[in-house]
């Protein structure tokens, strides 16, 4: 097959789709940046880490998600030139970032963030401007080209236009991953009309905005946010499952620092543990490594390690309770105190968690920088704008309103093998029924 002069294929590439029906390539440069190992990789992470272990269809990873953003970015520029309100030289920029953003996730993403310190933006940025596969093909484009899409991911990029329709409060990344986790977990929450949305954008200035007409369209999408975020996203089992992962991925941790000897040695874990990883390193990790390690360490000396590696690979979870931070202060030590009378490390096994969301907002001056929350705006008949809540009386309601959750999560297994009428289990759970 011969590539045509202007870096367009001879025949068009499509990937079949569950949630866009056909995702099509038109550019060599996407259908390369696709084959590199670096993406690949992405077909090793999942997009929803943990939240297997609660919806058991959510086994989608990061490399559909990515095609699915680069999708609807492909769209969204369709529709802008033909309103000749987009810049053609930016096409391949805006396609590249969509395909990439999120090329930097280590395994089970979030998750093993918190545990290492890291972001996952920055090491998106060094296998975009590092010695990689995506660096040599983007370079080929242009020398400056692999710092152009770096800067639109990070949102430093110049055109502002570009940066907000694949990073604000609607944009290409939110949508997709909407539609695809809704899809995979079978709920019906995540749902909303992406075709109208991407019939009614325009631009200004800036940014992209939304027709009036479309009004509806957008309040669907704000909703589908926040309902999946506090049915799926934040969904208790979920996080018990993640409170599991990352005590685990501690544990280890500790073990390593003491001088503790496995059975099997975690090297590919010893440079992230010691905060030397290199590119490298961090490429080489991937769930099925950490999953692994997991089951491998079930056999492990350290009771505390091979029991959380049980827990994980056989969804042996723990159990929780909805509390306030107030109350779990003043009761937690005596509830660390019956737990370790039944043989249980506090530190290991019983953990406040909490999650928070801030379903849509606009900026208000002297709160936190603008950038981090440019409102949407509805573009009316009289070619005026106007903010989205002063519009819709469904998105002023919950404009603004940070939702907090706190939940305790203990080993209830061990409740149960102790037994009901065992003094300290009465008084454990006397004290956890008193939490909130």
């Amino acid at each position: 097959m011969t590539n045509r002069p202007d870096g367009t294929l001879s025949e068009e590439k499509v990937f079949k789709d569950p949630v866009h029906r056909y995702i099509h390539i038109q550019d060599e440069l996407i259908w390369q940046l696709i084959g590199t190992k670096e993406f690949q990789r992405l077909r090793r992470i999942r997009q929803l880490g943990t939240t297997f272990m609660t919806f058991h269809g959510a086994e989608h990873t990061r490399f559909n998600h990515s095609l699915g953003v680069y999708e609807i970015m492909r769209r969204m520029i369709q529709t802008l030139e033909q309103k000749e309100a987009w810049d053609k030289d930016e096409r391949l920029v805006a396609l590249a970032a969509a395909l990439l953003h999120d090329v930097g996730h280590g395994p089970f993403s979030h998750s093993f963030e918190n545990v290492f310190d890291m972001d996952h933006e920055a090491w998106t940025r060094k296998i975009l401007l590092g010695d990689t596969e995506i660096n040599a093909l983007l370079s080929k484009m242009d020398p400056r080209f692999p710092e152009k899409v770096a800067q639109v991911i990070a949102k430093e990029y110049d055109n502002k236009l570009l940066v907000s329709l694949i990073s604000s409060q609607i944009d290409a990344d939110r949508m997709d991953y909407l539609l695809r986790d809704a899809f995979y977990t079978g709920v019906s929450y995540g749902h909303f009309d992406m075709e109208r949305l991407l019939r009614v954008i325009r631009t200004d200035s800036n940014q992209a905005v939304f027709k009036h007409s479309g009004m509806h369209a957008v309040e669907d999408y704000i909703m589908s946010r926040y309902q999946m975020y506090w049915q799926v996203y934040f969904h208790p089992v979920t996080r018990s499952a993640e409170v599991i992962l990352t005590k685990i991925l501690h544990r280890a941790r500790y073990l390593m620092e003491t001088g503790y000897t496995f059975r099997l040695n975690p090297s590919h874990f010893r440079t992230m543990f010691e905060g030397e990883a290199t590119l490298t390193d961090y490429l080489k990790l991937d769930e099925s490594v950490v999953m692994f390690y997991f089951q491998e360490w079930e056999d492990e000396r350290d009771p505390i390690l091979s029991d959380l590696c049980r827990r994980f690979m056989h969804r042996r979870l723990l159990k929780y309770v909805e509390c306030t931070p107030e109350k779990l202060a003043e009761k937690k030590g005596k509830i660390a105190q019956s737990f370790e009378a039944l043989g249980v490390d506090p530190d290991w096994y019983l953990v406040h968690d909490s999650s928070s969301d801030l379903p849509y907002d606009f900026y208000r001056p002297g709160t936190e920088p603008a950038s981090e929350r440019v409102p949407i705006y509805l573009l009316m008949p009289d070619g005026s704008k106007r903010e989205l809540s002063r519009e819709s009386d469904i998105v002023l309601a919950i404009s603004g309103k940070k939702r907090t959750d706190h939940k305790f999560y203990y080993p209830g297994d061990v409740l149960d093998e102790a037994g009901n009428d065992h003094p300290e289990v009465i008084r454990i759970r006397q004290l956890l029924g008193s939490l909130y």
